[in-house]
């Protein structure tokens, strides 16, 4: 359930490449993803971590310290929906975000989409992990595989097929750990 170290490579590479400054995550667990990210934005750059259990991040938060990045981000405990819509209440949010990475709850990944693409400006990116989804998206269903795997199976469908025809946006979905695909707003 933690992002894979070449994913984890891969997101502070990326991040310094577009320059963020200003970054979001949905979905924290035990801030892996969240370490990689800080890593790549300058001293003064900012992560808004969103994740409905604090206690998973504290897991993560002495090797966040150690590495000397905590101060780059503001975690804040709930629901990534109702936290995504209080931010998008605020102006100067829409269009501010320069990143935005997204491994919570596969079935609001489209809800979490509409939002972002409101909070990102143009010219940033957005990532969603997992949308190779154990390679189960190939499978016949009477695959066997575990429960939360066969229940995801259609919401990360739902999603690739969204994002490949929005228009707003121009994707590539990268085989690195069980997937990410960039999203980069045009629109």
């Amino acid at each position: 359930m933690t992002t894979s170290p070449d994913e984890g490579q891969f997101l502070t590479l990326l991040t310094k490449l577009i320059n963020a400054k200003n970054t979001l995550e949905v979905g924290v667990y035990t801030g892996y993803s969240l370490l990689s990210t800080a890593l790549g934005l300058p001293e003064d750059g900012k992560i808004i971590a969103i994740d409905i259990h604090r206690k998973n991040y504290e897991l993560g938060l002495p090797f966040i310290k150690k590495a000397g990045v905590h101060h780059k981000i503001d975690f804040r405990e709930g629901q990534g929906l109702p936290l995504l819509e209080e931010l998008m209440q605020d102006e100067k949010n829409l269009g501010f975000f320069d990143f935005a990475f997204v491994d919570a709850d596969k079935d609001n990944y489209l809800n979490y989409h509409e939002r972002l693409i409101k909070l990102v400006k143009v010219g940033g990116l957005i990532g969603y992990d997992n949308t190779l989804w154990n390679g189960a998206l190939v499978m016949p269903d009477d695959t066997p595989a575990p429960n939360y795997i066969k229940y995801y199976k259609p919401f990360v469908l739902e999603l690739n097929k969204a994002l490949a025809a929005d228009p707003r946006i121009e994707i590539s979905m990268i085989p690195i750990g069980d997937g990410v695909t960039l999203c980069r707003r045009v629109q």
